[in-house]
This record gives structure tokens, C-alpha cells and sequence, in this order.
């Protein structure tokens, strides 16, 4: 019988403007998203480590990230 001993997952995510505002509009709804998504993971309990979150000159945001995998544990993925 096999068992996961421990999990994560690793994710690059871009945080896009949106269209239908003006360009400073834009900017603060797409930092506020990111903003919003880790206290997502903090109010769910997902352990994670951002490795990079980087601004792009559109204005949109990158974010890597490795993250808890369901609720395996993490082992030495976050250390």
C-alpha cells in the first residue's frame, strides 16, 4: 500500500488587469486580488512560501508559489 508522505504543489499565477477600468483602477483591483489570495491561503490554513512575485509592465502580477497540496503534509517542501 502506498501513502503520501508529503505533497505541495508549485504554481505561477498571473494576476491580470482588468479591461472595463481605467489603468489606476486597474492597478489597485489587481494588487487588492493578490492581496486577497493570501489571506485566503493564511484564513484556510495552507502552509506556502511565495518564491517570487514580480509586477510585469502591463501592470499585471506574477506570483510563484509552492503550496500545501490538499491537506498532505509538506515534509521538506517549505523549509
Amino acid at each position: 500500500m502506498k501513502r503520501v508522505k508529503a505533497a505541495c504543489i508549485c504554481q505561477t499565477l498571473r494576476f491580470s488587469l482588468k479591461e472595463e477600468v481605467d489603468y489606476a483602477s486597474a492597478i489597485k483591483l489587481v494588487r487588492e486580488e493578490v492581496a486577497h489570495y493570501k489571506r485566503n491561503l493564511d484564513r484556510t490554513g495552507t502552509q506556502y512560501k511565495i518564491l517570487e512575485e514580480t509586477e510585469q509592465p502591463d501592470g499585471s502580477i506574477l506570483v510563484k508559489v509552492i503550496k500545501q497540496y490538499n491537506s498532505c503534509p509538506v515534509g521538506d517542501y517549505l523549509k
